[in-house]
């Protein structure tokens, strides 16, 4: 592929923004319409879903092609983020931006990394302005700058924004990649914009209903639960996002750079307002939750005069596929590995009959839970002592009526479970199987050896504060929640 036939690529990615926060996807209320722009100008996919639901095992997946149980990323990331215990998470694991460095592109970084030692540029970024940690504040939030910690003065959307057009704007001369990994929509949801917030004042939220408070509901949930001033900033903060990601836009299309440019937007997990009873994502809720909400995604991808404009695709398809996907789309040489889970979904985008293809199946995990995901079904494994989940998905897409004890679906259970474990069997590296690992929801800590303790009652929410992940008390104590939700 010679310099001019490279297109450049510019990733954005928002932090916990479920599917249905987006107006493309048929949300009448929040205000997206460069989001909508990018839709209509390429292909929308209908069923992408994250490979775990919480930020850093998704972001992991994204980049390396692995599930957690390859990467061992299980949780988001508590520490080794800064120094002086700074930790790479990642370290000799190849990440699709090392391909690409390595085939002349330059690679920036415009925000949240989140995948441990945020000092340091890494896996092929050249350019490298990230939060020190996963999230927090929106004014004056702290990044990294030139190998310095900063305070990066103003509301940070609109200075990671800044950042990713000064990084293109520097190179538009070259192949670049740019990932614009935006803080938003994470909480916290207050001081954003006034103006956007108060915009929202008449908005009756009926694409977020507070239902009936979910018995497995988090603290998250107890903080957040029917209050609109909080939902009046998630909703602010997705559209401050689509501004930004508007500004980015006409950038492009100011420099000419437009038609060679690849865009994809997305998030790395889902998320709740009050659906199905509770705030959050996977883990809003112990046990961890695997609710459609939580796993599934937006994506979009435009790309003009490669992308048919204003379609769609049906078809089933992970973060773990992306990897395989970009190189094909690329024309780089393709993963011959049998160690990778994911396959392209290229056909899905220029085959029309491959569009809804009715056999894909996906496949999440979150420590010890585990999901299988097919059109009709939806079964969810949780190690060692259940409770697993059955849901038929196609007759009750809200997931309301959980099946799992119903002798007519035994057949189905069965076959699911056993497709579950052949499938995590053939790619689970031992040494990191998190069906084995107390993962609780609260944060994955850096020494990840010693996953292992003498205390492992998953089910009774006690667990050893000796291994890779703190305890659920953490979850319990009030003086340490603020802290604990403010970094995930």
């Amino acid at each position: 592929m010679s310099v001019q036939e490279k297109p450049n690529i510019l990733f954005i990615l928002s932090d916990d923004q479920g599917l249905w926060a987006t107006g493309c996807y048929g949300n009448h209320e929040i205000r997206t319409p460069n989001i909508d722009r990018l839709a209509s100008s390429g292909v929308k996919f209908n069923n992408f879903f994250c490979t775990s639901p919480v930020c850093s095992p998704a972001r992991a997946s994204l980049l390396t092609g692995k599930i957690p149980s390859q990467h061992g990323v299980h949780d988001w990331i508590r520490d080794g983020n800064m120094p002086p215990d700074a930790f790479k998470y990642l370290d000799n694991i190849t990440c699709y931006t090392d391909i690409l460095s390595n085939n002349g592109y330059v690679c920036g970084l415009s925000g949240k990394w989140h995948l441990g030692d945020s000092m340091i540029p890494q896996h092929g970024f050249s350019h490298w302005f990230c939060h020190q940690s996963g999230g927090g504040v929106y004014n004056d939030a702290p990044m990294i700058r030139n190998g310095e910690p900063v305070k990066a003065s103003g509301y940070i959307t609109d200075v990671i924004t800044d950042d990713a057009i000064a990084f293109i704007e520097e190179n538009m001369d070259r192949p670049f990649y740019v990932s614009v990994n935006y803080t938003a929509p994470h909480s916290p949801w207050t001081c954003h914009p006034q103006e956007i917030v108060d915009s929202y004042d008449e908005c009756s939220f009926e694409s977020c209903p507070q239902e009936a408070l979910h018995p497995w509901a988090g603290p998250l949930t107890y903080r957040s639960y029917g209050n609109r001033e909080l939902l009046k900033g998630y909703f602010a903060a997705v559209t401050a996002m689509d501004n930004n990601i508007g500004r980015i836009l006409s950038k492009l299309d100011n420099l000419g750079l437009r038609e060679n440019t690849m865009i994809i937007f997305s998030s790395d997990n889902g998320f709740s307002c009050g659906h199905h009873g509770f705030w959050g994502k996977g883990n809003g809720t112990f046990p961890i939750n695997m609710y459609d909400n939580s796993i599934k995604v937006p994506f979009i991808i435009s790309h003009p005069g490669r992308i048919s404009p204003d379609t769609t695709v049906d078809g089933l398809v992970s973060q773990y596929d992306f990897f395989p996907f970009l190189l094909d789309y690329l024309g780089l040489p393709k993963i011959t590995d049998s160690g990778f889970p994911g396959k392209s979904f290229l056909s899905q985008l220029t085959d029309s009959s491959d569009k809804g293809n009715d056999t894909v199946v996906v496949y999440d995990e979150y420590g010890p839970v585990r999901m299988i995901r097919t059109k009709e079904w939806k079964y969810i494994h949780r190690y060692p002592f259940g409770n697993n989940e059955l849901y038929n998905v196609k007759d009750d897409p809200d997931e309301r009526i959980n099946v799992i004890d119903d002798i007519s679906g035994r057949a189905v259970v069965e076959e699911l479970r056993s497709s579950l474990a052949q499938w995590f069997s053939r790619y689970v590296d031992p040494d990191k199987d998190g069906s084995r690992f107390p993962v609780t929801g609260s944060g994955q800590r850096r020494n990840i050896g010693t996953y292992f303790g003498e205390e492992c009652f998953y089910n009774d929410r006690i667990v050893s504060t000796e291994t890779g992940f703190p305890s659920v008390r953490d979850w319990e104590n009030a003086e340490d929640m603020d802290k604990l939700i403010s970094d995930k």
